[in-house]
């Protein structure tokens, strides 16, 4: 058997123009939805038009750390209180402003969520609250 020479062309272009459509693409192919996510390359990490100050905070480069602080510790960090509300804003929960400050109307929210929830109402995060909305 003979290789014929047009045949490898034809194999090695298609690759490279199918690796030239993927670079292309704006969108990535694994959306990344979580809102404890590390940042990319520019800095920035979000799922709307609209970038909040909290985008900008320190975030862990692992959810794992997140499950070994406190509930404390958590409300303390302004990037997982910002997470918070974005993923209590996308619920329905929470209208006020994305600035990751602990307010009362955070704690309203968390309140609102546990007794959607059939939880009891205490308006803290809980771990039962952090499993509802997704987060570590």
């Amino acid at each position: 058997m003979s290789s014929n020479p047009f045949r490898y062309f034809l194999i090695v272009s298609l690759v490279a123009f199918s690796v030239a459509c993927a670079r292309a693409s704006d969108d990535p192919f694994f959306h990344e939805t979580d809102p404890l996510a590390p940042r990319d390359n520019w800095g920035i990490l979000h799922q709307g038009k609209t970038v909040y100050q909290v985008d900008y905070a320190h975030r862990d480069w692992n959810r794992v750390y997140y499950y070994f602080k406190s509930g404390r510790e958590l409300l303390a960090d302004p990037a997982y209180v910002g997470a918070l509300q974005v993923s209590l804003r996308n619920r329905g929960y929470y209208c006020g402003p994305i600035d990751g400050v602990m307010t009362e109307n955070v704690s309203e929210a968390i309140a609102r969520c546990q007794k959607n929830h059939t939880q009891r109402v205490t308006g803290t995060l809980t771990v039962a609250v952090r499993r509802v909305l997704c987060l570590p």
